[in-house]
């Protein structure tokens, strides 16, 4: 079953990096038409996207690493937490990712990196200092299962499909402005291609963020259930999860590109939150 899921998430990355290009190049088209150069707004899409997925996927984890201003854990000060990120990848079967820490008081912990390779677990200080060893355990064995089962490579994919989807949008809305009485109108055809580009532009990127909203909660149940699994012990991560409910927290340097990754929602507004509801999580957990 594992397995399946892991072969699952792989064929589905790769999907999904097609459905990007080709979506990218669908607004480029209708963009270009709208202003009479459709093979133009073709060229001037795909290049962009090249740059902007190749920049995401291969260099995304350090971005992120980078953004949340996290740390290398370093020995002695972090013994315990090394030690249980190092038996918990040997537990999985993937090799030990990097461990950092994230200086805030928010209960939380994400992974990044688009294979275990080069993976990493970040946690922050506060659940290293308010999570006893079974709690602590079960957060970072949550993490390590999205890291195993390919989550983080797919979640970053939609992360980059809708950066370039709002990059794209955001751009013809900009444009509009500009549009002087010496554009080639093309006709009703224009007119009408202008009015879906504007339509586009506006629905796109909220309908991309509701796609990416559906795929992350789906993956965090999953990552709760496959952590358990790890742990044979649920009831640890069920209480790390009450403690995080409890105080609720959000997390300062935590943005809405990267809140999808961290363990729990790390922002203050549960509107359009990328993590299912706590309670049911724990309820979920609960029935293992």
């Amino acid at each position: 079953m594992i397995y399946e899921q892991i072969a699952g998430n792989k064929r589905k990355s790769y999907l999904l990096f097609v459905i990007i290009v080709a979506f990218i190049v669908f607004l480029g088209y209708v963009f270009g038409f709208a202003y009479g150069y459709p093979s133009a707004g073709i060229v001037i899409a795909v290049i962009i996207s090249i740059i902007y997925i190749l920049i995401g996927y291969y260099a995304g984890d350090r971005m992120i690493l980078a953004i949340s201003g996290a740390v290398e854990a370093k020995k002695p000060e972090n013994t315990y937490l090394i030690n249980t990120v190092e038996g918990l990848a040997m537990a999985a079967g993937i090799p030990k990712p990097k461990v950092y820490v994230q200086n805030e008081e928010a209960i939380n912990a994400f992974a990044t990196g688009r294979k275990p390779e080069n993976s990493a677990v970040c946690v922050t200080t506060g659940a290293i200092k308010k999570l006893n060893r079974t709690e602590l355990e079960g957060v970072i064995a949550h993490e390590m299962s999205h890291v195993k089962n390919y989550d983080v490579r797919f979640m970053t994919l939609v992360v980059v499909l809708i950066g370039m989807i709002a990059l794209l949008s955001n751009f013809f809305l900009r444009s509009l402005w500009f549009r002087g009485s010496n554009d080639r109108e093309g006709g009703n055809m224009g007119a009408i291609f202008l009015l879906i580009g504007i339509v586009l532009a506006i629905l796109a990127p909220i309908l991309a963020q509701l796609i990416r909203l559906a795929i992350s909660r789906k993956r965090e149940y999953l990552a709760d259930a496959d952590g358990a699994l790890l742990t044979r012990y649920p009831k640890g991560l069920a209480d790390a999860l009450r403690k995080i409910k409890k105080e609720h927290l959000p997390v300062k340097r935590a943005t809405a590109s990267t809140s999808s990754l961290y363990f729990t929602n790390p922002l203050k507004s549960e509107l359009f939150s990328t993590h299912p509801d706590i309670s049911k999580r724990i309820a979920a957990l609960e029935k293992m």
